[in-house]
């Protein structure tokens, strides 16, 4: 059982998901340690193993997230990714903990009509999804008690995402070209945090997919963006293929929520509402 005081290590804590969470999981009276670079490295056993030792419940937020840069460093995403997740689920099993595990929309190919459920057949179409998804079947074989949260389309204050680069990009250029055809659900890491300090005492086990209600195109997260901040952009609408890059992206990264809003004490909030509240921040 979790409680208020339990000690909780944040594996990735300096990342845009972990500087939330420990944020919140302070707030709610948890004893939070947050673990990332430069001294602490996840695919370094020892440094693995004392962060685990150090604490009753693990929440591993490191991840290598450069999708394009996934496709040239194959073999660093797959440490990452991959093998020190099934080194953590092996620590894990050892020492009877359990472990929050995040995931990604990438472990899908996309090209489902309707929004993901759990049990849909995993089929990544790039490096960066494949890592991931064997991170996730490396934790699974581990036979650790564990929890898989997948989560699409996260911004935050604390690392670059789409939100930031988009805004960057109109200050030298006030004509962008953006996809139409790539559909999810923005969803702000403060809310994914929320979801996580809410799910600590229960500690389900199983994946679960999480992101906010609602979904739009990039296009049309594009103009909501500089209505909202009052920028004078012109919008351009394209398909994916016009942007060729290294890693593949899925079109459909919608997913439906049904099974952890079970578990939550709150409805989860439309995808406008924190993205507004996000934007009157920056």
């Amino acid at each position: 059982m979790v409680t208020n005081d339990t000690r909780i290590a944040i594996l990735g804590g300096r990342g845009m998901l972990g500087t939330d969470l420990a944020i919140i999981c302070k707030q709610q009276g948890f004893d939070v340690r947050a673990f990332d670079l430069p001294e602490f490295d996840i695919t370094n056993y020892q440094q693995l193993k004392q962060a685990v030792d150090a604490a009753e419940t693990v929440v591993n937020c490191a991840a290598y997230t450069k999708v394009d840069g996934a496709e040239s460093e194959t073999d660093l995403a797959y440490q990452v990714n991959a093998e020190a997740v099934g080194r953590l689920g092996a620590i894990a099993k050892e020492s009877d903990k359990w472990v929050l595990h995040i995931s990604t929309d990438f472990v899908f190919d996309g090209q489902s009509d309707r929004p993901y459920i759990e049990t849909d057949p995993a089929n990544p179409i790039n490096t960066y999804g494949k890592t991931k998804l064997a991170g996730e079947q490396l934790l699974n074989n581990s036979g650790c008690k564990y929890c898989i949260i997948r989560v699409e389309w996260t911004y935050g204050s604390a690392g670059d995402n789409f939100v930031t680069k988009l805004i960057q990009r109109a200050k030298d250029n006030k004509t962008l070209k953006v996809v139409d055809d790539q559909f999810g659900s923005p969803t702000a890491t403060t809310e994914v945090a929320k979801a996580i300090s809410r799910l600590l005492p229960k500690m389900p086990e199983g994946i679960f997919h999480f992101a906010s209600g609602g979904c739009v195109s990039r296009y049309g997260m594009a103009e909501f963006i500089f209505d909202k901040v009052a920028m004078n952009v012109k919008l351009l609408p394209c398909k994916t293929s016009d942007f060729p890059s290294p890693a593949v992206r899925p079109l459909n990264s919608r997913f439906d929520c049904s099974k952890i809003k079970s578990l939550l004490d709150e409805p989860i909030k439309p995808w406008q509402e924190p993205l507004e509240g996000f934007l009157r921040k920056l």
